[in-house]
């Protein structure tokens, strides 16, 4: 069974342009306070109080590095991109930005709805993605630590098999995950060259 689009309620969340003023943003700010979106209108920058905006719509034809309180591809809420010139150069930007959606200039009476729909849907899934990634960089990151610190324990004339299971004593006595037993193991033979911590089971 497909997963249904869930549709947010729009009503009262913050959208913010990032547009010299223009017949573009009054036609933007006119659906947009039809929804029941509260609007503001910055340019050349936006301020800190961006940072808490529920949806960002910004210049792709005349934008630039800087303008945004955040690094390019990092902004914490959907960027919508306002795209009059279809140059490469000016698309490669937008993306750098980290556009979910775009909007083609100029702006007529329609499309602002299905185009927050689209960013919003397209900033959660890439989120979720971001989120995935680093957890599975974490459990690789864990992993070799375990590996690290039996191979430290190893080197005491114990074969894998007897590291691993003194690994899996050190945790049970410190109340750990192997994981983190398995960094203590690794930090303490970093600070003091030596991995042999069974006197610390007393």
């Amino acid at each position: 069974m497909k997963k249904r689009l869930m549709v947010p309620d729009l009503g009262g969340a913050r959208a913010m342009i990032l547009h010299r003023p223009h017949a573009t943003v009054q036609a933007l700010t006119r659906q947009l306070l039809a929804i029941g979106l509260a609007v503001s209108e910055h340019w050349p920058d936006l301020p800190a109080v961006a940072l808490g905006a529920d949806y960002v719509f910004f210049d792709a034809d005349m934008g630039h590095d800087g303008q945004f309180p955040w690094a390019p591809g990092e902004a914490p809420m959907p960027m919508i991109a306002l795209i009059g010139s279809e140059a490469p150069g000016r698309i490669e930007w937008a993306l750098k930005q980290g556009a979910d959606a775009q909007i083609l200039k100029p702006v007529g009476d329609n499309g602002v709805f299905s185009a927050l729909l689209i960013a919003r849907q397209g900033f959660e899934a890439r989120r979720a993605s971001a989120a995935e990634i680093a957890g599975l960089r974490q459990r690789l990151a864990e992993r070799q630590t375990v590996v690290r610190a039996v191979t430290l324990l190893a080197t005491r004339g114990r074969t894998e098999e007897e590291a691993f299971a003194q690994l899996r004593q050190l945790a049970m006595a410190w109340r750990e995950t192997i994981e983190q037993a398995a960094a203590r193991v690794v930090a303490r033979h970093a600070a003091t060259g030596d991995g042999d911590v069974r006197h610390e089971l007393s």
